[in-house]
């Protein structure tokens, strides 16, 4: 097993320019990610990511509730239309104190992926987030066992909020 690499896969039975969107823009992704950002996602650029609890599922918007507000910053590495957004933070930064023991700034980040593929049942959405191995030892177990944890949440979230939004 890879201790460097987190993959998750969801077919979402929506159309691809739907779920591009869903991943896309900033604040669609926020209302089922769980953050609020202070800008479009943009290759080259940066945005501040503040958590704000999902809309689509109360007991995982209670879990958030403990973290919100907490702010990071995300790298944004590209955006290719209909097939690609991916961008670089740094995994499991959630440590609200500000005398935390933790200068997350100072580590390496995660790469995040979001590929799709069209199938004859929907698009296949494949989440990636790689990089794990360069997180200090202190961080890099409890980093990606969250995050593994996290964007199994995350496949069910998206999946579900595009569901919800064809009614």
């Amino acid at each position: 097993m890879s201790t460097d690499r987190i993959e998750k896969r969801v077919l979402l039975r929506a159309p691809l320019d739907r779920v591009w969107r869903a991943i896309s823009d900033a604040e669609e992704f926020g209302r089922w990610f769980g953050v609020r950002f202070d800008g479009p996602f943009v290759a080259g650029s940066s945005v501040t990511a503040a958590i704000a609890p999902t809309t689509v599922d109360h007991e995982v918007a209670k879990r958030q509730e403990a973290h919100a507000g907490v702010k990071s910053t995300w790298q944004i590495v590209a955006v290719e239309p209909r097939r690609r957004f991916a961008y670089r933070w740094h995994p499991f930064a959630v440590d609200p104190n500000p005398n935390c023991q933790h200068d997350y700034d100072r580590e390496p980040t995660t790469l995040v992926e979001f590929t799709l593929s069209e199938t004859p049942d929907g698009v296949l959405l494949t989440i990636t987030e790689a990089g794990f191995d360069a997180i200090p030892a202190a961080r890099r177990s409890a980093s990606f066992e969250a995050n593994a944890e996290g964007w199994a949440i995350q496949t069910d979230l998206v999946r579900r909020y595009l569901e919800d939004a064809r009614v």
